[in-house]
């Protein structure tokens, strides 16, 4: 008779899997690095597995706590590695399923546009705010994943949202208005018409661009419907005939991705105000441009 007491699932290890995406959608919103966040899933799991999972009352709390300590502590290094970084940084794109699209607070959270503004704040003010606006974890599990006091943490979580809520993007747009936008968008850079995309150009438009100094991108950002406009078909009148602009989700929100020649050239996030582009996030940066090709789940449960 065969024993089958060996292949029995490790109840740690079940825990683990069954929380999985949740943890890494907390380390991806942490840092805007799915290579990083892959990494802090690693060293979570070395710790998860030394703990017996009996002893612990509330095993989801407990293994945010590890991700978010983790999380805090490579936030740290790789905010000195970004000061480094050449030219605008930009996070890593996720292509992402249907449900997180659906999902109207975590696609919010996921914009490249409120990544950005996260960027700007300190470490574990990124990590209140992230747990409590993003996640809802109480104040006293974050408090403990943080190694501060609950009163404090609800300073810091006060202070951080007020910082967010200065420079988010306020402007609500109907999914018939984003997709009308993106649609004159892509139908102008597809045609050539330089008249039609200054039309669907905010007049502020903000251009930011990411080739980490591995390939071509602009050095600081762009602004204004006049420049957007010329770069792009400044650029497009190097490449010719090989342009091609596909509509694809990337981090819950309409991004396009962009071929020449036919090989992936990077993914063009785009952000729409009051029926107009207002902000395009450009990621060329290679190293960045692994996780287009298959879905990343992603949740906040």
């Amino acid at each position: 008779m065969t024993d089958h007491r060996d292949s029995d699932p490790d109840p740690a290890t079940e825990t683990f899997v069954a929380h999985r995406n949740l943890l890494f959608t907390v380390a991806y919103e942490m840092l805007g690095s799915a290579a990083d966040a892959e990494d802090v899933l690693q060293e979570t799991w070395l710790r998860w597995a030394a703990v017996d999972p009996e002893q612990v009352r509330n095993q989801r709390a407990y293994l945010v706590r590890i991700t978010t300590r983790q999380a805090l502590n490579r936030l740290r290094t790789v905010k000195r590695r970004r000061e480094a970084y050449v030219g605008p940084w930009l996070p890593e794109p996720l292509l992402t399923a249907p449900d997180v699209a659906e999902d109207v607070e975590l696609a919010e959270s996921l914009s490249m546009a409120l990544m950005l503004v996260l960027e700007t704040l300190s470490p574990t003010e990124r990590a209140v705010f992230v747990l409590r606006e993003v996640f809802d974890v109480d104040y006293d599990e974050i408090a403990a994943a943080v190694d501060k006091r609950p009163d404090a943490v609800r300073q810091i979580n006060h202070r951080a949202r007020r910082h967010v809520d200065a420079r988010r993007p306020r402007q609500a747009v109907s999914s018939g208005q984003t997709r009308a936008a993106l649609d004159a968008f892509r139908a102008a850079l597809e045609t050539g018409d330089p008249q039609s995309l200054l039309d669907v150009l905010a007049p502020d438009v903000v251009l930011v661009g990411d080739g980490g100094g591995v390939r071509q991108a602009v050095l600081r950002p762009i602004v204004g419907a006049d420049k957007v406009s010329r770069l792009f078909f400044g650029g497009l009148s190097k490449v010719g005939g090989g342009f091609s602009i596909e509509p694809t989700v990337v981090n819950g929100n309409p991004a396009f991705l962009v071929r020449l020649n036919g090989d992936l050239d990077g993914v063009l996030a785009v952000r729409v105000e009051d029926s107009r582009v207002a902000g395009i996030y450009y990621v060329r940066n290679p190293e960045k441009l692994s996780r287009i090709t298959s879905e990343t789940p992603l949740t906040l449960r």
